[in-house]
């Protein structure tokens, strides 16, 4: 008799660690966080166990498979053996009543809710140890799988990674509310988008507000106009209308008159003009800025007029939050 209670333990035994195992890696499949796993399978001296797990994500649908098979053959086969050997072990009806009971309570609380929690409490070290030994069951029961594949094709579904913008902001915002982020850089990264809708007509300073200089006139002449206006760089205007003859940075006219050289005509000093089209988005006119040292560009409209300037500072000014959509 106390050898069969013996077996009929180890046999509860090896139902309940099946059917923990089973489901402590599902819910560590669906827990895991899929950018984690694509990074870790990414690196050079990645470990086998996050490649493995990489390649299970992406057939998804199949690993599942694979686990519900090997969960429910626990649940459902290995209960049916315990009930069969319970039946012999206990002659009284009441006695097997009792451990019927007691085996529902187990597989509930030890099969399926304490695993899950922990499964989802440790998914990525619970996800890369068991890799290995999904991968070798799900090439273990191929056969099953495919048949199971062309009677319900949804299974072979691949998993791709996708997000779009309105995720990347709901996931900078939590993460500044857990405070794995500083609330400054999940504002930023939400700003950084805002550059996609902006063009440089809503940011550029008008050409009625723009700096100006005309080309011909003396640098003493001009001595009092540079001496009271900050502007870091000025357009080089000729006699034509809508005539730019290039941009001049600030200080370099007011080098040029400490120097002595009063004489010279902010033509001698400016350099070549960048143009952009008002209509050109922010975060294309950003890479722009990469291209030479100037830091500034005159925005024309369809038909190459002058309506404005613009410069990397004003890009840096929506990044810092100081830029507010203004009424035009």
């Amino acid at each position: 008799m106390n050898s069969d209670i013996l077996s009929l333990v180890i046999l509860l035994a090896v139902v309940l660690t099946g059917s923990a195992a089973c489901s402590g890696v599902e819910a560590a499949l669906l827990t895991v966080n899929p950018l984690r796993v694509h990074e870790l399978a990414a690196k050079n001296n990645a470990a086998r166990g996050a490649k493995k797990l990489a390649k299970l994500r992406r057939r998804l649908g199949r690993t599942l498979t694979v686990i519900t098979i090997a969960n429910n053959s626990f649940n459902i086969f290995g209960s049916l053996m315990l009930g069969i050997y319970a039946t012999i072990v206990f002659q009284r009806s009441l006695d097997r009543a009792l451990f019927s009971v007691a085996l529902t309570i187990l597989v509930l609380l030890l099969g399926e809710i304490i695993p899950k929690s922990v499964g989802t409490k440790l998914p990525l070290p619970i996800a890369i140890t068991s890799a290995p030994i999904l991968e070798f069951l799900s090439v273990l029961m191929r056969p099953l799988i495919i048949l199971l594949e062309h009677l319900l094709p949804v299974i072979t579904a691949e998993n791709e990674i996708t997000t779009d913008e309105e995720e990347i902001r709901q996931m900078a915002r939590l993460g500044s509310q857990k405070g794995q982020i500083e609330a400054d850089e999940a504002a930023m990264i939400g700003k950084v988008f805002q550059l996609n809708d902006l063009t440089a007509r809503d940011l550029m300073t008008p050409r009625v507000s723009a700096p100006t200089l005309d080309g011909a006139i003396k640098l003493e002449h001009l001595r009092s106009k540079l001496l009271n206006n900050n502007s870091q760089y000025w357009v080089v205007l000729g006699k034509e209308v809508d005539k730019i003859l290039g941009i001049v940075k600030r200080e370099r006219l007011l080098t040029a008159l400490v120097q002595g050289h009063s004489q010279l005509t902010p033509i001698d000093l400016c350099q070549t003009v960048e143009y952009v089209p008002e209509m050109i988005r922010i975060d294309r006119l950003l890479t722009c800025f990469n291209k030479d040292k100037s830091g500034v560009r005159v925005v024309v409209d369809e038909f190459g007029g002058f309506v404005g300037l613009i410069g990397a500072e004003a890009v840096l000014a929506v990044l810092a939050g100081w830029w507010r959509k203004s009424n035009k």
